[in-house]
């Protein structure tokens, strides 16, 4: 009976040692990617539209657009240390980029080290088959790549369109250098990427065929960083391209690699696979048809631009010198009009006196907005739309809405605005049950913290000093954490710090136009002020400032709240549906706060920063003693000039529509030049009339 036994048991020792070497080596050259086993599958991973040819090219993309290509070596290298330190490593190959048309080619392609060879969510595009808009700067991605990119993305703050970039878990290049002198879409790019673990350099080089191929003495890109945080124990290395609307052949021609230390493989161009030639039998056949084609083309093109630009110049946007100086970004009608769906009734948020808010989702981005369309009949509409482009398209702050953008064409004046999910506080105040019930007196604390905070902003955190004229409920609007932002900049007064404001005309809304407005005429901030004392009122008592239904004792918020705080009741103030459920130091202060903001005398009232000061202290003690407003003259008999309040005035009903955006609230706005009464006296003509 034979034995089983090797009869060189040293020899096997040192075979089975070679074969863990190879199983484990950490260094590998391809000269032309081969293929391997029965099945003739590549010796590589491969994934989406990547392939290898039988003569060994491999291919990462082809001439489609919109797809990406990925391949890497098909076993895990060991890039940390048993310390956690990542080691050293050297590669160099030689890609091709061959654009689907010259000087027109989509986006590059990357080296990459990445935990995962599927990159498993990524995008292609701009985003080079990598990663994905949501996984952008996320450390969770642990991929390392250095790209070659031909596309010039704005979006990641590239350089230009022919770069060399060292991307960490980002597609925003931590380093970046132009290739210039070589264009990466002319011809074979040789490129070698040297990091030294020790030191914490990486060197990334490029040459062309011009060059055969010798490596640089100066590296384009030298950056000193540790990829240990990068690098997991295991990770894959390999290649990825993408296309976007144009295409572009990538190519992979060579490759060499080595982990641990040391200088990968040199290669030699002459013995790579070469590219694909095209007959010239074909090329003739091509290049007549192209020929044709283009002729029969470019006929067909003159004749719908000419149908075309007449068409644009009918329907041309004119554009003003105001508008060359206003503004952030001007959107095009059209997009607008796609975003809203051609202005339809079912997107419609809201309406006032200056036009209607619409819903809208941006096509390029799928962001929904709200487009605030302007009335073309309102006599106003255009010096409203360039006070609002004045003003709130400069002005940045956590508690204003954002002007987007904005756009005119002949009569329709559109703006755009930042969604609000959650409408207008006073569709929260005085809508349904359910909406009222979402307003907990903490939510109602923060938003009169929130509105103190944008209007400190506007009188004196900003270069000029901004009146917004018109604060209310219908324009505070509540974002998806029930966060106020003040809207509605359409009454907004910008002067110059300093100057002596004035107007001709009192605009604002009734209960919230301070008594000096039907007197002077000027807009100051002590008149923003009294509309944001009316406001906290408003907020804690649940109640409109005016109350026509109510009794003549209650009429006018502002005197019974102060009849009911001086009598030591303010608790009666406090809006019933809160169930008791308050702060009563922070109550107390809010109450305080609005008497005080709310006093007839301009004079009296505090400043904005006094205001947001006692409101974050939050206690009642803290805010000094309100004075009593004088007492109220005789009612005056006499209407003239009252009317103007009476028909701008809601019906009893206070049916609003959402005020999403633009702030309106269904035609509430006033417009008056004087009053032959004292503001004192209103709520006895009220009565009368």
């Amino acid at each position: 009976m034979s034995s089983s036994k090797p009869k060189h048991p040293i020899l096997f020792v040192l075979l089975l040692f070679l074969l863990a070497s190879l199983a484990a080596s950490q260094e590998f050259t391809y000269k032309g990617f081969g293929v391997s086993g029965a099945g003739g599958s590549p010796n590589l991973t491969l994934n989406g539209i990547a392939e290898v040819w039988p003569n060994g090219l491999l291919r990462l993309t082809n001439e489609t657009s919109k797809l990406m290509g990925h391949a890497f070596y098909p076993a895990p290298l060991r890039f940390l240390d048993g310390n956690g330190t990542a080691v050293s490593f050297s590669t160099q190959f030689v890609v091709t980029v061959v654009p689907e048309f010259a000087q027109l080619g989509g986006h590059g392609f990357a080296f990459v080290v990445a935990p995962d060879p599927r990159l498993p969510g990524a995008l292609p595009s701009q985003y080079l088959g990598l990663l994905s808009a949501g996984d952008l700067g996320n450390a969770t991605n642990h991929v390392f790549a250095v790209e070659f990119d031909t596309v010039q993305d704005f979006e990641f703050g590239d350089i230009n369109g022919n770069h060399v970039g060292v991307d960490l878990n980002s597609l925003v290049s931590n380093a970046s250098a132009a290739a210039d002198p070589f264009n990466l879409k002319a011809g074979d790019t040789v490129a070698w990427v040297d990091y030294d673990g020790a030191a914490g350099l990486l060197n990334v080089s490029i040459a062309n065929a011009t060059t055969a191929g010798t490596k640089p003495a100066k590296p384009l890109i030298s950056f000193r960083v540790d990829l240990s945080g990068v690098f997991r124990e295991q990770m894959y290395v390999g290649f990825s391209a993408s296309t976007g609307l144009l295409a572009s052949s990538h190519y992979v021609r060579g490759w060499s690699f080595r982990l641990g230390g040391g200088a990968a493989a040199s290669l030699d161009l002459s013995s790579l696979p070469s590219l694909p030639q095209i007959k010239d039998g074909k090329n003739r056949t091509s290049l007549i048809l192209a020929v044709a084609f283009s002729s029969f083309v470019a006929l067909v093109v003159l004749a719908g631009a000419g149908a075309y630009g007449a068409y644009r110049y009918k329907n041309r946007e004119i554009i003003e010198k105001w508008e060359l100086d206003y503004g952030p970004h001007r959107f095009k009608y059209a997009e607008l009009r796609r975003a809203t769906r051609g202005f339809r009734e079912r997107e419609l948020l809201g309406a006032g006196g200056f036009g209607k808010v619409y819903r809208g989702v941006l096509p390029g981005s799928g962001e929904t907005v709200a487009v605030k369309r302007i009335n073309h009949e309102s006599r106003q509409g255009l010096r409203e739309f360039v006070a609002e482009i004045a003003s709130i398209g400069r002005l940045r702050h956590r508690n204003l809405v954002q002007l987007q953008g904005w756009c005119r064409r002949r009569g329709d004046l559109l703006l755009v605005y930042d969604y609000m999910p959650n409408g207008s506080l006073d569709r929260h105040l005085f809508g349904d049950h359910l909406k009222a019930s979402r307003l907990t007196w903490p939510v109602r604390h923060r938003i009169l913290r929130d509105v103190a905070s944008a209007l400190l902003y506007l009188h004196e955190g900003w270069e000029s000093v901004v009146l917004h004229r018109d604060v209310k409920a219908s324009n505070v609007l509540l974002d998806a954490d029930m966060s106020a932002r003040l809207g509605d900049f359409g009454l907004a007064k910008l002067h110059e710090r300093g100057a002596n404001p004035s107007t001709t005309r009192v605009v604002g809304t009734l209960g919230y136009l301070a008594p000096e407005l039907t007197r002077t005429g000027k807009a100051t901030s002590a008149a923003d002020v009294f509309a944001f004392g009316a406001l906290v009122l408003e907020v804690v008592a649940g109640r409109h400032p005016i109350e026509p239904c109510a009794p003549p004792e209650e009429l006018v918020l502002s005197e019974w709240a102060w009849e009911r705080y001086a009598a030591g009741e303010v608790e009666k103030v406090v809006d019933s549906r809160l169930g008791g459920d308050y702060d009563a130091a922070e109550v107390a202060a809010a109450v305080k706060v609005g008497l005080w903001c709310s006093h007839p005398a301009p004079a009296t009232r505090p400043t904005m920063r006094e205001v947001a000061r006692f409101l974050d202290a939050g206690e009642a003690g803290e805010v000094p003693e309100p004075p009593p407003p004088p007492p109220l003259p005789p009612a005056y008999s006499g209407e003239v000039g009252f009317d103007d309040f009476v028909h701008s005035y809601p019906s009893s009903s206070f049916e609003r529509a959402a005020a999403v955006g633009g702030g309106w609230d269904g035609g509430t706005q006033t417009s008056v030049a004087t009053f032959p009464f004292s503001p004192l006296s209103m709520r006895s003509s009220y009565v009368s009339v």
